[in-house]
């Protein structure tokens, strides 16, 4: 499904799109939106579709709308420290968003039915953390993906703080899933055509919320024609961070800290800092209805007869912004990533900057 905002012509302006239209109503969840492209989890020939709130689907890989993943974003309610695991997973690109806000001390797995998905996931997330100046501004909890049927999670395995499920859950499931969440959990999953928020408020006692109405492909249901067993799926163990990692962890922090530090005392001495590229706003309007053509790939808008009473009132409205705006259309300079400078300009050996850096190539 999708169709619900307007088409960006970026991810700033899809992001800008789906504020405004009341699906990204956190800080948290936008910095994360804003730090990882959409466009980047597209085969290059479907790049041109990125920032249209409709769902992608080639193959087997698989994007939900822009609508969907920040509707299940705030649903979550995502912490630092916690717990999160992603049932169909997926391209990562909602797992490595998570994993933004999760920070260094959480947890971020995610099962997989297929494989040929699992490995193009990994790439997606390695050219991430290579490449995205993004990734300096956060302390990263990074994802980890198995494959097998998540129908099929070995009875054994831990408990999570946050679970979501991207594929529609048939009612006999219901207790299944509502089983993987601690205490004060929360599961975000398809049920019944609906959106649905349950938060485990104590040992047999849930709180149900319906969210949004939606249409995802059912889960699959196992196959064991082949050997007439369970191939269980062994999620993977949680890590304790090495003193290598902590260390990392605590220098890029002090770094941070001195960088903001540094940014306070230059505004203090009157320095301004330089102004932001300003973009053309356009008013845009909530669909009213959503036509589903293929379950949960494509969506368009039917036209409301006010819409043409409001046109021009909106083009009124529109039009001293972009007389105002026309001397600055062009882009503006790449932001600076003054972490990666900060770290590259220490006296320090050049293999330790790199791993401060994560290694990164950019």
């Amino acid at each position: 499904m999708g169709g619900a905002v307007s088409a960006g012509e970026d991810n700033d302006e899809l992001i800008d799109n789906l504020k405004e239209a009341q699906y990204i109503r956190t800080e948290l969840v936008e910095q994360a939106f804003r730090a990882i492209d959409r466009a980047d989890y597209y085969l290059e020939e479907f790049k041109d579709n990125a920032y249209k709130d409709l769902a992608w689907k080639h193959g087997n890989i698989h994007l939900s709308a822009p609508c969907i993943y920040s509707e299940v974003m705030e649903a979550l309610d995502l912490q630092p420290g916690l717990s999160f695991l992603n049932l169909g997973s997926g391209t990562g690109y909602l797992s490595s968003m998570v994993g933004l806000i999760l920070g260094p001390f959480g947890v971020n797995h995610g099962v997989e039915l297929h494989s040929d998905v699992i490995e193009y996931a990994k790439q997606k997330l390695d050219f991430f953390i290579k490449t995205s100046d993004s990734f300096d501004k956060f302390e990263f909890c990074e994802p980890s993906f198995v494959i097998g049927n998540c129908l099929e999670i070995s009875p054994d395995c831990t408990q999570y703080d946050r679970v979501y499920c991207g594929a529609g859950v048939q009612k006999e499931h219901e207790d299944y899933m509502k089983n993987l969440l601690k205490v004060g959990g929360i599961l975000v999953m398809p049920l019944e055509e609906k959106l649905t928020k349950i938060t485990r408020t104590g040992p047999s006692a849930w709180e149900t919320k319906k969210i949004l109405a939606v249409s995802f492909a059912p889960l699959i249901q196992p196959n064991h024609a082949d050997s007439g067993k369970s191939r269980l799926v062994h999620l993977p163990p949680v890590a304790v961070r090495s003193l290598q990692d902590l260390a990392r962890i605590a220098i890029r922090g002090t770094i941070k800290k001195i960088i903001h530090q540094e940014a306070m005392s230059r505004a203090g001495n009157g320095l301004k800092s330089p102004p932001r590229f300003k973009r053309r706003r356009v008013r845009r309007r909530r669909m009213e209805t959503i036509v589903f053509l293929d379950k949960e790939v494509f969506a368009s808008r039917i036209s409301n007869p006010s819409d043409d009473n409001n046109n021009s009132e909106d083009m009124e409205e529109e039009r001293p912004e972009e007389e105002e705006t026309k001397p600055s259309e062009l882009k503006p300079d790449p932001p600076v990533n003054f972490l990666r400078e900060k770290v590259l300009s220490l006296p320090l050996p050049d293999p330790l900057k790199y791993y401060l850096l994560y290694y990164r190539e950019k």
